[in-house]
């Protein structure tokens, strides 16, 4: 599986993790569709779920008139898998991290969402070399 369906895939999972409570391998199961299983989709799951009070620290920190409750699920989720990958994934450079994340928010989220997600991620980027 490439690492953008992994990407896409496990923010379908979040989403159901944050929307009905799903236990996090049936989530990564039922996005899977019948299709084999990928580690770095587990990874990426996974690792939200593990660091969730981390992350959230993390976005919330970098949000301005915002509350991580107020976000759309969809951009939420997103947010949360791109600052895992930025604090936990020192293998993959940064700005593949952001590009991605903006591109799957221009498919999944709205019209705003790209914008939103670039400049939060910008943020957490730049608290990270400090």
């Amino acid at each position: 599986m490439k690492r953008r369906t992994a990407r896409e895939k496990a923010l379908q999972a979040l989403f159901q993790i944050d929307v009905s409570n799903t236990e996090p391998t049936l989530a990564i199961e039922h996005v899977l569709e019948g299709e084999q299983h990928d580690d770095y989709l587990n990874k990426l799951v996974l690792g939200v779920v593990e660091h969730k009070s981390e992350i959230d620290n993390l976005i919330t920190a970098n949000l301005e008139n915002w509350s991580l409750d107020r976000l759309a699920t969809v951009d939420r989720n997103l947010l949360r898998l791109a600052a895992f990958e930025l604090t936990f994934s020192q293998e993959i450079p940064e700005n593949v991290i952001l590009d991605e994340a903006i591109e799957i928010a221009k498919v999944f989220g709205d019209d705003q969402s790209s914008k939103f997600i670039n400049g939060v991620l910008s943020k957490i980027k730049g608290t990270l070399h400090k």
